[in-house]
């Protein structure tokens, strides 16, 4: 599902002159500090679709007349157009506020395509320096970002908009750090006639987990995912267990390699590679690349048809359906005596990797490739 940044126009992208709020001339066009470097990065690494809603009162009446609006209005969509920062869709309403048009801010009349598509309302935003935007965002079931200014400095938030206020933001470096801190989550629920899985992923999380597949050993190796990567995780699955471990671990590893894929987004940004690591008498290596193509080598054998209750044959399945979901090549070598220790240095070997290439270095916010495209 798609999620959106809406953003409002006078005093969030451009300033509003408050001797009569219109801007209607090149002079009066000044734009927010800021506004270019940031909603640039948070155009090129995030995810979110840009639409802008803005109230121009009274726009084509004798008041506002549309030829001094749309030369400033059009000037500036270029100059933005210029660093990257692009509006799928523009809503203008033109209604003073006495005529409490369904159209007007904040209510959602313009909006309503977004409510009832496919789209993300609970991970989008509303960006204005209004409370009407704050209260938009409310009406839209999603949340909303104040942007001060010069003139709303001393607006306070009602008690009634308090919940659907995600952040009081002092400028828009403030905005975008908001947003690269959060952006990298993921849902994925899979359904078929042999499993029924829901998975939840941070990238950017403490390494809390929260892990039932119904297989003690495998929630075991899970739990070393999360804890050793530090993105926090969850996942309940209900499998066909009566039959036999196959489907519950293949579709889980399937789900799992799908939520990172989907919480990566655009990449920009990320190390991309990723370690080995010693656990008493077993050295594993896990090597690893996001770079958008799944491989994998594997050498390492299991003398033991289980470890727990976890069938040997399977973890090959696992780290294939893995690569193969989340597109990443795999290189996995293991060696020593120990079973139970080589199976779960592989785990924590392939955390550990996953820890270091997710890693965003957000003052360089580019694609690890010189293909342009991972």
């Amino acid at each position: 599902m798609k999620k959106v940044l809406f953003i409002d126009r006078d005093g969030t992208l451009i300033k509003e002159p408050p001797e009569d709020f219109q801007v209607d001339s090149f002079d009066k066009l000044k734009f927010m500090p800021g506004v270019f470097r940031e909603l640039s990065k948070i155009s090129k690494a995030l995810d979110y679709e840009l639409v802008m809603v803005t109230n121009q009162d009274g726009l084509g009446t004798d008041s506002f007349p549309e030829n001094t609006f749309w030369p400033a209005h059009n000037f500036m969509l270029e100059a933005l157009k210029g660093e990257g920062i692009n509006f799928s869709d523009i809503y203008i309403d033109k209604t003073f506020e006495k005529d409490n048009a369904p159209t007007r801010k904040p209510r959602t009349a313009l909006l309503t395509r977004f409510m009832e598509g496919d789209y993300d309302l609970e991970r989008s935003f509303v960006i204005g320096d209004r409370l009407t935007d704050i209260d938009l965002a409310k009406n839209l079931n999603c949340k909303g970002i104040l942007l001060r200014n010069e003139l709303n400095g001393d607006v306070v938030t009602s008690e009634s908009l308090k919940d659907a206020l995600a952040l009081d933001a002092q400028n828009w470096e403030h905005i975008s750090s908001f947003l690269m801190g959060l952006n990298r989550k993921s849902i994925v629920v899979r359904k078929t006639r042999e499993t029924d899985i829901s998975i939840r992923l941070d990238l950017d999380g403490s390494g809390a987990s929260k892990i039932d597949t119904g297989l003690s050993f495998f929630d075991h190796m899970l739990d070393q995912i999360a804890k050793h990567s530090g993105f926090d995780l969850e996942i309940k699955v209900n499998g066909d267990l009566e039959v036999d471990e196959h489907h519950t671990i293949e579709d889980t590893a399937i789900a799992l390699g799908e939520a990172v894929h989907l919480a990566l987004a655009k990449k920009v940004g990320i190390d991309r590679y990723g370690f080995s690591l010693p656990m008493d008498d077993v050295l594993a290596q896990v090597s690893l690349d996001f770079g958008g193509r799944s491989w994998i080598v594997w050498e390492t054998e299991f003398k033991r048809e289980k470890v727990g209750d976890m069938p040997s044959e399977m973890f090959y399945h696992f780290f294939k359906s893995f690569s193969d979901s989340a597109k990443c090549n795999l290189n996995i070598k293991c060696e020593g005596d120990n079973e139970h220790h080589k199976i779960e240095s592989i785990f924590k070997a392939l955390a550990r990797a996953m820890k270091m290439a997710v890693r965003r270095d957000k003052s360089s916010l580019i694609l690890p490739s010189t293909k342009g495209v991972l």
